[in-house]
């Protein structure tokens, strides 16, 4: 299987571009939503989660509040270190089986957290969605409505900028509009689909 990685910071405009290479019926596996299949209702891992925080930890429908969780993580550093270890394998699990089970030529991987979790290291190219910091701010509190002091945290936490450019083999520049996007997705696409048949044929 021919894997392309997507990764960028928040708000850099990952699913914009994801959602791009879906459109020619490319599988894409998200590891935000494979973290959220991980804590649905039910799974044990959820369970673990309120014995953790507490009840208040779910909403009345006995779901995750992940905003709640959100706070609660990025103002205590022990906390959001327990949930990663809970959670990063139970994730990691989730995206092998629907990598193993992707149908497309290629398949995209997009995650957030692709250098951080090493995911980078099981993919033949990885794809940088770049911003300046500014933009992420301005983007994430429009999307999320969230305030620019907890943006800059959540950026904070994550791989520096310059560390995830280095990892890259492919940088998007998403700061030009749509039609800019849609002109590198198309062209990448192409080469992704010489490039995977390439891979096959070489066995």
């Amino acid at each position: 299987m021919f894997i392309v990685g997507i990764t960028g910071g928040i708000g850099s405009g990952k699913t914009a571009v994801s959602d791009r290479f879906a459109t020619y019926d490319i599988d894409v596996v998200d590891a935000d939503l494979c973290a959220r299949v991980v804590v649905e209702k039910g799974k044990p891992a959820l369970a673990e989660i309120i014995q953790h925080f507490g009840e208040g930890i779910v909403n009345a429908a006995g779901e995750l509040d992940r905003a709640l969780l959100r706070q609660k993580v990025f103002a205590n550093a022990d906390d959001k270190q327990w949930l990663e270890s809970l959670l990063h394998p139970l994730i990691a699990d989730e995206l092998m089986h629907q990598l193993n089970i992707a149908k497309s030529p290629y398949v995209i991987l997009a995650s957030p957290l692709l250098i951080e979790s090493q995911q980078y290291l099981m993919c033949d190219e990885v794809i940088v969605v770049d911003v300046p910091e500014a933009l992420q701010v301005e983007r994430t509190m429009l999307r999320d409505n969230n305030d620019a002091e907890q943006v800059k945290r959540i950026i904070a936490s994550q791989t520096g900028r310059q560390q995830r450019l280095e990892k890259a083999s492919i940088v998007i520049e998403n700061t030009a509009g749509l039609d800019k996007l849609d002109h590198a997705v198309a062209e990448h696409h192409a080469q992704f689909l010489q490039q995977a048949a390439e891979k096959k044929q070489a066995g």
